[in-house]
């Protein structure tokens, strides 16, 4: 299938890497030639680590690069099968971004959103009503080359068919996908934001330092990193952006401490900043 990527960030590059190493055709957007650049690099490190690959031996790290097309242009995906919005978690960017697609795809594509919060509903609102039948969400889980997890999130319009559709394209690159109603936060993010929020607080509160609520996350709960960690690899920002939309939601039991708004206002982002809850620049603790 012919498959179109929109935004080249972190989300956005292992997509579209997971789905080249399943042998579709794939082109990558971003409105900076810069940020694809960045982006390209990055999706051959992943393949030299050979993360990737654990699933997709038979694929040849060159080949599945060479699936993958970077383009500046939205025009360019009139021809796709499949679009996935992976852009920032802010309705007003993706909305702009649907307003265009709904104008260059063509006839029956299917379009879907990787929100992590966002109503698909509402997504669905900013495309006209033709198409809100072939569009829904795919809740990708990073980093996407590793975490098999997709959460299906169809709207209130949304066709069986394009969830069945959507759902067999995820099992094409080894994705293990959950139907999940549309609801603000759909269930994964509802579960972990309820866990990041008390963990900040713990800290806040001196309990225990975040180095050691990462250790006992991972040595008494079982998790593969802890919260804090966590945080730092997705970036504080959107944590708190998630929480925002949670707490707009749903009130007080997802309000964000003031902790984190503290870590996001100085700047201390996390490993792509080289600082967070973390010493990533001197790779300790």
């Amino acid at each position: 299938m012919k498959i179109g990527v929109v935004g080249s960030g972190m989300m956005g590059s292992e997509i579209a890497l997971t789905f080249a190493l399943a042998n579709h055709e794939l082109r990558l957007s971003d409105a900076a030639e810069d940020r694809l650049a960045v982006a390209t690099k990055n999706i051959a490190t992943t393949l030299d680590k050979g993360v990737a690959r654990q699933l997709w031996q038979e694929m040849d790290a060159k080949r599945a690069l060479g699936q993958i097309h970077t383009t500046d242009k939205l025009a360019d995906y009139a021809d796709c099968d499949v679009v996935i919005e992976a852009v920032s978690e802010d309705e007003a960017i993706k909305a702009a971004v649907f307003r265009q697609l709904d104008k260059i795809c063509r006839d029956g594509c299917l379009i879907t959103s990787n929100t992590s919060s966002i109503s698909i509903s509402v997504l669905a609102s900013y495309l006209s009503p033709a198409r809100r039948g072939n569009f829904l969400g795919t809740h990708f889980f990073s980093p996407v080359s590793r975490m098999k997890l997709v959460e299906v999130i169809p709207g209130i319009d949304t066709d069986p068919r394009a969830v069945e559709e959507a759902k067999t394209l995820c099992r094409s690159a080894g994705k293990t996908p959950i139907q999940v109603k549309d609801v603000v936060g759909f269930a994964v993010n509802r579960l972990l934001h309820a866990l990041l929020i008390e963990a900040t607080r713990l800290a806040e509160e001196g309990v225990a330092d975040p180095a050691d609520i990462d250790t006992a996350c991972k040595l008494g709960l079982g998790h593969p990193v802890g919260p804090f960690e966590l945080m730092d690899l997705v970036s504080n920002t959107l944590t708190l952006q998630v929480q925002e939309v949670l707490l707009a939601a749903y009130g007080e039991r997802f309000r964000p401490s003031m902790l984190l708004k503290k870590m996001v206002k100085s700047g201390y982002d996390g490993r792509k900043v080289g600082r967070g809850w973390l010493r990533w620049d001197k790779k300790t603790r």
